[in-house]
């Protein structure tokens, strides 16, 4: 496989691309999907921390989740730096953007070379497979040798699964899958499905060819799909502790403001994701207890719960594509480590949910000692669905987390991630711990957390 070339670009060849700072980008010649399509000129979007070792084998992978970027220090800013769980002092960290997403990787947002114009709707479907393919094909180019371990949550945690499944025997480690699962349940397939319906009925979603800016977006559709993924994201008990039926005292937009024209997007992208609806800062003097009006001139409050729905939906406008959106679900969709590899008296049954069994004869293989976390509270990606993995992958180890932030607690809850990858790594990897000294050099204090653009971390009030 042809790499054109590895290079830093200043610019990305759409919006959403810009977003994430100093990013570097491979392009390759041509790449067969699973599905068949051969793509030309494929970019793939990365970011590392870091250097590798003269042996070539301290490498660590990042897998993003669906509305994550290459950015892993954005998304888990308290987890890396030295000193810290992901110590780029002692690993190599990669983390790639993966096919279908808006942030740089080649996807609807993207050119395709036949047309010179994004592909839009016609970009081919991939699986994640495809990534792990795709990544692997990075790292050779970046001169990697082995994969010390392979993490990654939600989504990235179906990546975590498939790399040691898709590339030789021995290449990955170790693998340490979060909130994720085998293959998508009936359950998240029909969450997907009602996120895409949201989209396909906006009347702005022009079948796909509208321009893929925040200005040109399906705002009401891809507002409304957000808002619905959120409510799977976190948890009853997470919104009750956080807004009760608190009224919202920060104005931020109404629900019929929150869809209304969004301006062009400005040439500095990352400064303008920064912007909320109504442009106050955190000591902005808040005004009263909001309200909206009807034509009747009745008033009904704004409560703090709906105030945040519509501001996550806001945020999210300024920084996803309808087209990715829909691509990414529907990617999620076709997990299921067992597809084609199970023996083909079983493959006939293929509809009926993985046994325990074929599970054990899949992950056969997969380097043993896991380690599989949970999120207690995760109503997306349901406890029982790790639970499975861990009794099924060789000898793996299985950590509940005790959180009432549902399955955002795998980007929220840093401190029970931190200690868990820390004393994982150690364990699994300790020709990379013989020099302690490091530990003393910790950047900054981990539990400081940032605003994230790409993850979840926030500093806003409601």
């Amino acid at each position: 496989m042809d790499i054109i070339g590895l290079y830093h670009s200043a610019e990305q060849q759409n919006y959403y691309g810009a977003l994430v700072q100093n990013q570097k980008l491979a392009v390759l010649q041509s790449f067969t999907l699973e599905c068949g399509h051969q793509l030309q000129s494929v970019p793939i979007a990365y970011k590392t921390w870091g250097k590798l070792n003269e042996c070539r084998n301290n490498v660590l992978v990042l897998c993003h989740a669906l509305s994550g970027s290459s950015d892993a220090e954005d998304w888990w800013q308290p987890l890396m730096g030295s000193g810290k769980a992901l110590d780029y002092q002692r690993f190599f960290i990669v983390c790639a953007n993966m096919l279908g997403s808006p942030y740089g990787s080649a996807s609807p947002v993207t050119m395709n070379p036949e047309t010179g114009r994004a592909y839009g709707p016609d970009f081919p479907q991939t699986s994640i497979r495809d990534d792990v393919r795709i990544q692997k094909i990075l790292l050779d180019a970046l001169g990697v040798s082995e994969v010390a371990a392979v993490i990654g949550g939600s989504m990235g945690g179906m990546a975590a699964l498939e790399w040691p499944l898709s590339t030789p025997s021995g290449y990955v480690k170790n693998i340490i899958p979060i909130t994720t699962s085998a293959y998508h349940s009936a359950w998240g397939i029909s969450w997907g499905e009602a996120q895409r319906l949201c989209i396909y009925a906006d009347a702005n979603y022009k079948n796909g060819w509208y321009m893929p800016v925040p200005s040109g977006q399906p705002s009401k559709g891809l507002g409304a799909a957000r808002m619905i993924a959120m409510l799977t994201y976190r948890s009853y008990d997470s919104f009750e502790l956080r807004f009760s039926r608190r009224i919202a005292t920060k104005k931020k937009c109404t629900p019929r403001e929150y869809v209304s024209g969004l301006s062009t997007p400005p040439s500095d992208a990352g400064n303008e994701l920064q912007e909320t609806c109504s442009k106050g800062g955190r000591n902005a003097k808040r005004p009263k207890s909001e309200s909206e009006s009807n034509s009747n001139g009745y008033s009904r409050p704004i409560f703090a719960a709906q105030s945040y729905m519509q501001y996550q939906a806001e945020k999210f406008l300024k920084r996803f594509d309808a087209n990715c959106y829909i691509h990414l679900t529907a990617k999620m969709d076709t997990h299921d480590v067992t597809r084609d590899r199970l023996p083909q008296s079983r493959d006939a049954n293929a509809l009926i949910p993985p046994s325990n069994s074929d599970l054990k004869y899949v992950f056969r293989g997969v380097p043993s000692k896991a380690l599989v976390i949970s999120v207690e509270s995760d109503v997306l990606f349901r406890s029982e669905q790790q639970i499975q993995l861990a009794n099924c992958l060789p000898d793996a180890k299985f950590l509940n987390i005790n959180s009432s932030d549902g399955h955002d607690g795998f980007l929220l809850e840093f401190d029970a991630l931190g200690a868990a990858i820390t004393n994982h790594l150690r364990s699994q990897c300790p020709w990379l711990y013989t020099d302690d000294s490091q530990d003393t050099k910790k950047d900054t204090d981990p539990k400081a957390v940032v605003s994230s653009v790409f993850g979840e971390a926030e500093l806003e009030d409601f």
